[in-house]
C-alpha cells in the first residue's frame, strides 16, 4: 500500500508540476529560516549550561536606589564582601572573588623561538572559584592551583600559544607587566564557545594589589563575586540574611543606598543590565522575538500549501469520485493526500538543508569568527529536523486532505463539485493571517532600521570623530616617561590634541564612589568618575556651561561636574556650584566647571552623575585626536614613538568611534537577521499569492471568457481579480497594526533615548504589501483576460 501510495503521490507532483514547484520552493525557503532560527536559538539559550552545579551557582551583583526612582546596576561588588559573605552566610558551599585586569604579558626566549610579548585580558581568581566552576584540568589541580601568591593557570590556547605544547607549561613562569613573574601551576582545558567566561590567564587572587581592597563605598564593574549554595538551599531563604548583611556592611559605614541580588547563572547571557566577561550578551526577548519570527515562517509557508493544495481539489474532484466509486475509503484517502503532503516536506526539508549548509557560514560571519555553527553537529537538530517534517505534514495537509476526500462521489465524477468546496472562506481567512504577519514583520523592520538610523546620527555630547584611544602602561617607572612621550606625540605632523585619561566619555569600564559636597555628609546617591587631564575637554569636544575646565596637575585639586550631577543635587543654577567643596577617593577641591550632559552609557541607560578630576596614577589610556588627512602615516608616526618610549610594552589602538559600536552589537545583529527573515516572509508570501491566483483565474477561466464577449476590457478584467485580494490585504493590515504596535512599543522601551513611534512605517508597510499585491495578481491576471475566449468556451 505504501509502495502504491508513493507511486501515485509521484505521479500527481509530476502531473501539477507549477503547483509542486510553489509549494516545495517556498517550504523549502520557510524550512531553512526555521532551521536557521533554531540553530541560533540553541546556541544562545546554551550559554553557561556545562557546569555541575550549574543551578546553585549565583553571581552577585550590585544596585543603588536613588531619591528620584532611578536605579543603577552594576556586575561589580566592593572588594571586602567576598570574604565578608564567605564569614556570614553558612547558606554558601562556596564563595569566590574574580577580577578582570588587563596588562602586558612576555614569556622568556624558548627553543628555536624568540620572546613572546603581548597585551592580554588576564583575571585574578580565588582557589575556590575553580571549585564552583568545575573546570577540566589538564594538568594541576583546583585545590592547590592557585593557593599561593605569583602563581598562574593557563587555558591549553595560552599554554599551546606562549609554550607550543601545553604540556611543557606547568612549571615554567611568565611576566606580567614587566614587574612581577608568575609560576604556571595548572593548564585547563578551553571554555567552550557558548560560555560568559573567556579566562585564558588566571592569576592568584593572593596577587592582586588594590588599595581599596578593605572600602566598601567603592565598586568596579571589574570586580565580580559568585557563591555556589549549598544543597537544598532555595535562593529565596537568602532575602532575610541579605539584607542584615547590608545593614551590617552599609547603613552605617557606606553610601547607605546600595543593595545587592543574586544572580543565577543561567541569566548571566541574557541580561542587559549587568553584562559579562564575554561582552556578549542575548536578551531573552530577542530570542523570543527571532522564535516568533521562525513560528511565521513555518505558519506563512504551511498557509501557502493549505491555499494552493484546497484551490487545486477541485480540479482533482474527479480522481476522488473514481477511487471513491473504486471502493477506497475516506481514510484511505486521507492517508494518499497526507502522503503527498509529507513527500513534499521531504523534498523541501532536504533542499532546506542544503540552503542551510551554503547559508550558516554567512550566519557565523554576522556573529564573528569564533562563533561555529553545526547543521549536523547536534543531537537535537535531529529531533527538530524529524519533528518539524512531522508538523509541517499535519498542519500543511491535513485540512486538505479532509477537504479532498470528503467530496461526493457522483458529484465528483460529473464535475458538479461546488467551485465553494476547496475552502474559500477558509483560503480567504488564511490569506488575511498571511499579509497580517508580513504587515507584522514589514513595520517592525522598519521601526528597527529607524531606530538603529537614529542612533548612529544621535549627538553623544562629545566628539568621536578621529580619536585614537591607546592603552597605556599603568607602572610607576612608565608614568614618569608620561610628560616626554607627550611631547614627541605632539611634535607628529597630524596630531590635534592629546589627553592621558582613565577612560572616554562613553567607556565600558565605569567606577561609581560615593561622595561628598559642600558638606561632611555624603551624598545620597553615587557618582561616576572619570580621571583625567586637562586637554580632555578638547580632545572629546565636550562642551562647558559654566566655569572652566581642569588646570594642568598629577593630582586631584579640583573637579568638574555634569549638569545630572547638579539636578540630582537640586542645584539649579549651574553657576552656583562653582567654588563648592567636593570631596571624592579622600582628595578635596572645589568645583571648577560644570560640564554639558553627555552619555556615559550606551542609549539604553540615562546619563549618570558624573565627575572628572586629575589622578596621574589613574590614567590607563592617551587619547590622541587626529587629522583625518595624514591619519595613516600619523598612526605609525605614534607606534613607532610608543614603542621606542616603552619598549616593554605592546602597543595597542582603538578607534573610538567603533568602540562604541559594540554598545549596540546585538541590536544590528538582530537587526539584519529582522531584515533578511521578514525579506523572506514577503518573498514566501507573494510566491504563494502568485500561486493561488493562477488557480483563482484558471478555475475562473470561463467566467472570464464570458465577460469578455459581453464586452469586459482587460483592465476591468484585471480589476475584478485584483479587488478581492486588496481587500484582504487591506484586512489583513487592519489586523496588524495593534499587534505591530505592541511589538515595536515594548522593543522600543529597551532604550532610553529612542525615537517617536509615528503612524508612517504602518502607512508604509500596508503600501508595499498592496504595491505587491497589486503586481503579483495584475502580472497573472493579465494572462488570464489577454486569453483567448474560444478557447476557454469550447472545452465544454
Amino acid at each position: 500500500m505504501f509502495k502504491l501510495n508513493l507511486k501515485i503521490a509521484l505521479r500527481n507532483l509530476w502531473k501539477y508540476k507549477g503547483y509542486t514547484a510553489i509549494n516545495v520552493f517556498g517550504l523549502s525557503i520557510g524550512l531553512a529560516s526555521c532551521i536557521l532560527i533554531f540553530i541560533f536559538v540553541s546556541y544562545q539559550t546554551s550559554f553557561d549550561k556545562d557546569y555541575v552545579n550549574s543551578d546553585r551557582i549565583y553571581r552577585v551583583v550590585s544596585s543603588w536606589k536613588y531619591a528620584d526612582a532611578n536605579e543603577f546596576q552594576s556586575p561589580g561588588v566592593p572588594l571586602p564582601l567576598a570574604p565578608a559573605m564567605r564569614n556570614d552566610f553558612s547558606q554558601f558551599e562556596k564563595v569566590a572573588a574574580i577580577q578582570q585586569s588587563g596588562g602586558i604579558v612576555k614569556v622568556k626566549a624558548q627553543k628555536g623561538k624568540s620572546e613572546i610579548k603581548d597585551s592580554e585580558s588576564v583575571f585574578y581568581a580565588e582557589p575556590s572559584f575553580f571549585e564552583i566552576f568545575d573546570y577540566n584540568w589538564l594538568s594541576g589541580n583546583a585545590n592547590q592551583a592557585l593557593n599561593t601568591p605569583n602563581t598562574v593557570v593557563l587555558s591549553e590556547k595560552m599554554a599551546i600559544k606562549y609554550f607550543g605544547d601545553w604540556q611543557k607549561a606547568v612549571g615554567n613562569s611568565i611576566n606580567f607587566n614587566t614587574d612581577k613573574d608568575f609560576k604556571v601551576t595548572g593548564v585547563i582545558k578551553d571554555n567552550p564557545q557558548n560560555s560568559s567566561f573567556p579566562l585564558g590567564i588566571i592569576f592568584s587572587y593572593s596577587s592582586y594589589n588594590n588599595r581599596n581592597l578593605k572600602v566598601w563605598n567603592s565598586v568596579s564593574s571589574s570586580s565580580e563575586c559568585f557563591v555556589l549554595l549549598k544543597k537544598g538551599v532555595a535562593v529565596t531563604e537568602l532575602d532575610k540574611p541579605l539584607q542584615q548583611f547590608i545593614k551590617k556592611y552599609y547603613v552605617e559605614k557606606g553610601p547607605g543606598k546600595e543593595g545587592h541580588q543574586f544572580q543565577p547563572l543561567s541569566d548571566i547571557h541574557h541580561n542587559e543590565d549587568y553584562g559579562n566577561f564575554a561582552n556578549q550578551v542575548t536578551p531573552y526577548k530577542q530570542i523570543l522575538g527571532l522564535a516568533i519570527i521562525g513560528l511565521f515562517l513555518l505558519i506563512t509557508a504551511c498557509i501557502n500549501f493549505v491555499n494552493l493544495a484546497t484551490a487545486q481539489a477541485i480540479s482533482r474532484s474527479k480522481e476522488v469520485g473514481v477511487r471513491k466509486v473504486m471502493g477506497s475509503r475516506r481514510k484511505q484517502l486521507i492517508w494518499q493526500f497526507l502522503s503527498e503532503t509529507a513527500l513534499i516536506t521531504v523534498i523541501a526539508l532536504l533542499l532546506a538543508c542544503v540552503l542551510t549548509e551554503l547559508t550558516l557560514p554567512k550566519m557565523e560571519n554576522l556573529f564573528g569568527g569564533d562563533v561555529n555553527f553545526s547543521l549536523f553537529g547536534e543531537p537535537i537538530i535531529f529531533i527538530f529536523l524529524l519533528g518539524l517534517l512531522v508538523l509541517v505534514s499535519f498542519l500543511a495537509g491535513l485540512y486538505p486532505a479532509l477537504v479532498m476526500s470528503g467530496f461526493s462521489p457522483a458529484l465528483a465524477i460529473k464535475n458538479k463539485v461546488a467551485a465553494n468546496a476547496g475552502g474559500v472562506g477558509l483560503r480567504k481567512t488564511l490569506v488575511v493571517v498571511q499579509f497580517a504577519i508580513t504587515a507584522i514583520l514589514i513595520v517592525s523592520t522598519l521601526v528597527v532600521i529607524k531606530q538603529m538610523s537614529y542612533i548612529r546620527d544621535k549627538s553623544l555630547g562629545f566628539d568621536t570623530d578621529a580619536i585614537a584611544m591607546i592603552n597605556l602602561p599603568t607602572d610607576s617607572v612608565s608614568q614618569i616617561k608620561y610628560s616626554g612621550f607627550k611631547e614627541r606625540l605632539l611634535a607628529i605632523n597630524g596630531v590635534k590634541s592629546i589627553s592621558f585619561n582613565g577612560g572616554a566619555p562613553s567607556s565600558g569600564n565605569n567606577n561609581e564612589t560615593s561622595f561628598n559636597y559642600n558638606s561632611s555628609k555624603s551624598a545620597e546617591f553615587q557618582v561616576n568618575v572619570k580621571t583625567a587631564d586637562d586637554e580632555y575637554f578638547k580632545t572629546f569636544g565636550l562642551t562647558l556651561i559654566a566655569g572652566r575646565q581642569l588646570a594642568k596637575s598629577d593630582t586631584t585639586k579640583e573637579f568638574v561636574v555634569n549638569e545630572t550631577l547638579l539636578k540630582k543635587l537640586n542645584v539649579k543654577n549651574p553657576a552656583d556650584a562653582i567654588g563648592k567643596i567636593m570631596r571624592i577617593w579622600g582628595a578635596s577641591g572645589p568645583v571648577v566647571g560644570v560640564v554639558k550632559d553627555f552619555n556615559n552609557y550606551s542609549l539604553h541607560e540615562a546619563i549618570a552623575p558624573i565627575a572628572i578630576f586629575s589622578r596621574k596614577r589613574n590614567y590607563e589610556n592617551v587619547a590622541i585626536k587626529l587629522d583625518k588627512k595624514e591619519m595613516l602615516a600619523t598612526l605609525k608616526k605614534i607606534e613607532s614613538t610608543f614603542n621606542a618610549t616603552f619598549p616593554d610594552y605592546v602597543y595597542e589602538n582603538n578607534f573610538f568611534d567603533e568602540s562604541l559600536k559594540e554598545y549596540y552589537e546585538t541590536e544590528q545583529i538582530m537587526g539584519t537577521l529582522f531584515k533578511v527573515f521578514a525579506g523572506v516572509v514577503i518573498f514566501i508570501s507573494f510566491i504563494g499569492l502568485f500561486g493561488l491566483i493562477s488557480f483563482v483565474a484558471t478555475q475562473r477561466t470561463k467566467e472570464i471568457a464570458i465577460r469578455k464577449v459581453l464586452g469586459a476590457s482587460n483592465l476591468e478584467l484585471i480589476k475584478m481579480l485584483n479587488s478581492s485580494f486588496l481587500w484582504m490585504v487591506l484586512i489583513a493590515n487592519m489586523v496588524a497594526w495593534p499587534v505591530a504596535y505592541i511589538f515595536v512599543k515594548n522593543w522600543l522601551a529597551g532604550f532610553e533615548y529612542r525615537i517617536d513611534l509615528s503612524i508612517w512605517p504602518f502607512v508604509f508597510a500596508m503600501l508595499i504589501s498592496m504595491t505587491i499585491t497589486i503586481i503579483t495578481v495584475t502580472l497573472r491576471s493579465y494572462k488570464a483576460a489577454k486569453a483567448n475566449t474560444i478557447d476557454a468556451l469550447k472545452y465544454e
